[in-house]
């Protein structure tokens, strides 16, 4: 439990330091915005390539023109 001293009421706890809330905050954000694009992409691409005749290349560059697309939208 953390420290009070006499004068603090021990409700009140610590100082937060909320601009690392918001940079924590950020950046899971982003990681769950590429993720999630990556994820798209990948099921897109692999419903390309096993449902159509396009084959294992026509998927991969599919693959990577949804992802370079996306994370330009995404910026």
């Amino acid at each position: 439990m953390a420290e009070t001293t006499p004068h603090e009421p021990a409700e009140l706890g610590a100082q937060m330091d909320y601009q690392e809330h918001e940079n924590t905050y950020d950046l899971f954000l982003a990681i769950t915005k590429y993720t999630t694009l990556f994820v798209v992409a990948l099921l897109v691409s692999l419903a390309f390539g096993m449902f159509t005749a396009a084959g294992f290349i026509s998927a991969t560059v599919l693959f990577i023109l949804i992802c370079v697309i996306g994370a330009y939208f995404l910026r």
